[in-house]
């Protein structure tokens, strides 16, 4: 007959480290690409807990001008690609410039001129997500 006998109990002091999802890191690289061109109000909306939320994340900012949305856009799409070496899975509104999305699958960054985005309301769609406004740098 095999006796069993309680092995003393170890307790684990380390704690593991934090996992960075690859959604949370691709905000990140988005938003400094906007940032890099100085896009105004910039907001990140955490889609994570909603149901059937189309991605993770959403990054928006504005412009005040057609050609400081491209410039925006085209920063968002080369800081990815030096970062990730990706490219968005689809854009649009490349051609007019007055809203431009870059869709990289679990996130997805919408750059506005100012009219447009206070039209959509991207924020007002989503006002049950939880909205983080980033502080600008300039």
């Amino acid at each position: 007959m095999i006796k069993k006998t309680k092995s003393p109990s170890r307790k684990v002091t380390k704690k593991p480290a934090k996992k960075i999802d690859e959604s949370e890191r691709m905000k990140d690289w988005i938003v400094e690409g906007m940032q890099e061109k100085k896009g105004k109000d910039i907001v990140c909306i955490d889609l994570r807990n909603l149901k059937n939320a189309v991605a993770d994340f959403f990054v928006v900012c504005h412009a005040d001008s057609r050609t400081h949305v491209d410039a925006i856009a085209r920063s968002v799409e080369e800081f990815v690609f030096k970062k990730q070496e990706e490219d968005p899975l689809h854009r649009e509104g490349i051609s007019n410039s007055e809203w431009i999305l870059l869709d990289y699958v679990n996130v997805v960054a919408h750059i506005f001129r100012q009219e447009q985005r206070e039209f959509y309301g991207i924020e007002r769609l989503w006002a049950d997500a939880e909205i983080q406004r980033i502080a600008s740098n300039y």
